[in-house]
């Protein structure tokens, strides 16, 4: 049976929902095959996985460290163990700092410009969380701290960041504020009475337009992706499924209600999913 403290931890990083660690999965696996034609190195491949959880959990960390005066006021946060007072601040912070020092290790095994470049990645998921105080569009950020390791993907596998890497790196940004612009709209009413800013705040009426948009720009750059990585019809036909599956999210969302909207951003698994298996596909 696992103790009380290690439990709450666990529940800190997330571990009890995989959902966060999908969302971060599926384009790190999208930059591995493209930059590796479909055959990653084995090595690259293991330190990029065990580095999406330890990345995701630390970045779940740091974002109840910073809106640890927040949640306690969001019927669906007041529950986290900082805000329900089991793990403290500056465990948190401890916990933090191990996991991006273990993230940092398994990046050693890979070469010189993918350990630059995750200095970078590391600024970008520990300033995330504190964006939402300055700006209505910290689902961009959120964005880059995600996408960030598409490019780190590219110079692990290939020793360059070709200009195919950008391209869905900033795919991926859309993806991303498509996706948390619906998560946001889980806890708008909660964000405005306490202060906090999301796109879901600032498109107000025009959210799930702006979420249909956000997928469209999405897809629009996978198809130049794939054409810039000459690949198939198979890969297409997965970027069609994953196109159903934002049809399918808009139809959730109809009726703006929190478990719509929770229930679409649950479905961006099956759309990351989808653009990944075309992938595979095309390259077997």
């Amino acid at each position: 049976m696992i103790s009380l403290p290690l439990r709450d931890y666990a529940l800190l990083m997330r571990l009890d929902r995989p959902i966060g660690i999908l969302l971060l999965l599926w384009p790190t696996l999208w930059g591995l095959w493209i930059a590796g034609a479909g055959r990653p190195n084995g090595v690259v491949l293991t330190v990029f996985v065990l580095g999406v959880v330890l990345m995701r959990s630390a970045g779940c960390v740091i974002n109840d460290y910073a809106d640890r005066e927040y949640d306690p006021h969001v019927a669906r946060t007041r529950d986290r163990p900082i805000a329900a007072g089991r793990v403290s601040a500056r465990e948190a912070v401890v916990l933090f700092v191990v996991l991006c020092l273990v993230a940092f290790f398994l990046v050693l095994l890979t070469n010189r410009l993918t350990v630059l470049l995750s200095f970078a990645g590391a600024a970008l998921a520990a300033s995330y969380p504190f964006m939402k105080r300055y700006t209505h569009v910290p689902q961009f950020f959120l964005g880059a701290a995600f996408g960030w390791s598409i490019p780190m993907a590219f110079a692990a596998q290939t020793g360059s960041v070709p200009a195919i890497a950008w391209v869905l790196f900033v795919a991926n940004v859309f993806w991303s504020v498509a996706y948390d612009t619906a998560y946001a709209m889980v806890d708008r009413e909660d964000d405005l009475k306490i202060g906090v800013k999301s796109t879901a705040i600032l498109f107000a009426g025009l959210d799930r337009t702006m979420i249909g948009l956000a997928h469209v720009i999405t897809l629009a750059l996978l198809v130049v992706a794939g054409q810039m990585a000459n690949l198939g019809i198979v890969y297409y036909l997965g970027l069609g499924a994953a196109a159903a599956f934002a049809v399918y999210q808009q139809h959730l969302m109809q009726g703006r209600t929190r478990d719509g909207c929770f229930r679409a951003f649950l479905n961006n698994a099956w759309f990351g999913a989808a653009v990944f298996a075309g992938l595979v596909a095309n390259y077997l």
